[in-house]
C-alpha cells in the first residue's frame, strides 16, 4: 500500500511549520559532464545489479502538469535523486499520470500537501510494469548535503545534522509517497504546500515547482492531471545496466 504515512509527524509539527517560497534546485551541469562523471546515473556499484533495468535520470528534466487548464512546471533533479527522478520521468513519458486525480489534499489545520499519481484513486495503487506484471517499487533515495552519492533504503535520524538531505521539504517540494516500508514508493507523489522540514530524511524529495505554485495552491481533492509532459531533459533519461 503506497499511502503517505504522515499523520503522526504532522501532529508533531503543527506549531512549527511555516510556508517558505524557497527551494528551487541549483542550475544543472552541462550534459556532457554529467554523462562522463555519472556512469549508471552515479548509482553505487552494489545497487547496479538489483536495480538493473530500472529507469534513472542522468541530469535534470522539466515536466509540465496541466491541472484545471493551467500549467504547473516541475524541475526534476536526477543529479541528486537519479532513481526517483528517473522513475517519475519514465512514468510521465509513458502517459501514466494523464487523467489521474489528486486523491489527497491536506490544508487543515494548516497547509500541508497535495498528493496524486494513484491509478486506483484511493491511495492504494502504484505502477504495474507491463513487462513484469508486478508493481514497480523504488528504494528510498536521499542524498546527504555534503555527499557525492545518495543513501538508499534508510531514513536519516532527525537529530543527525551531518546527514541533513541536500533536497529539503521546502514549499513546492516534489517528493514520493510511500508506505511504512522505506522501499515501497511506486508512482504516488506529493507537492508540499508549506515548508515541512519534519519530513526531511524520511521521504525522498526529487524536485521542485518552478512555476505555477498558485495553481498547486488551488488544487482540490478529485482534480485531475489532464496531461503530464516532459518538456526538457528527456535525453537524460536512461536505464541502469
Amino acid at each position: 500500500m503506497a499511502r503517505l504515512w504522515l499523520v503522526g509527524l504532522m501532529l508533531l509539527c503543527l506549531m512549527g511549520c511555516q510556508a517558505s517560497a524557497d527551494g528551487l534546485a541549483n542550475p544543472s551541469q552541462p550534459e556532457a559532464t554529467l554523462a562522463m562523471s555519472n556512469p549508471n546515473c552515479n548509482i553505487p556499484p552494489e545497487l547496479v545489479q538489483p536495480l538493473q533495468g530500472y529507469p534513472c535520470l542522468n541530469g535534470k528534466a522539466t515536466v509540465d502538469l496541466v491541472v484545471n487548464g493551467q500549467t504547473i512546471t516541475l524541475e526534476v533533479n536526477g543529479e541528486d535523486a537519479p532513481v526517483t527522478a528517473g522513475n517519475f520521468v519514465d512514468l510521465v513519458q509513458r502517459g501514466f499520470y494523464d487523467n489521474l486525480t489528486f486523491h489527497r489534499v491536506v490544508r487543515e489545520p494548516q497547509p500541508f500537501v497535495v498528493q496524486g499519481g494513484d491509478p486506483k484513486g484511493n491511495g492504494t495503487g502504484g505502477f504495474i510494469d507491463p513487462q513484469t506484471k508486478r508493481e514497480r517499487v523504488i528504494p528510498l533515495e536521499i542524498k546527504p548535503a555534503e555527499a557525492k552519492q545518495a543513501v538508499y533504503g534508510r531514513t536519516f535520524p532527525e537529530q543527525n545534522i551531518r546527514q541533513a538531505p541536500k533536497l529539503r521539504h521546502n514549499r513546492g517540494a516534489l517528493a514520493m509517497a510511500r508506505s511504512q516500508n522505506p522501499n515501497s514508493a511506486s508512482s504516488q507523489f506529493y507537492i508540499t504546500l508549506a515548508e515541512t522540514s519534519f519530513l526531511d530524511g524520511n521521504y525522498a524529495v526529487f524536485g521542485y515547482v518552478t512555476k505555477g505554485m498558485d495553481v498547486v495552491d488551488r488544487i482540490k481533492q478529485g482534480d485531475r492531471i489532464t496531461k503530464a509532459t516532459v518538456t526538457q531533459g528527456l535525453e537524460n533519461l536512461t536505464t541502469i545496466k
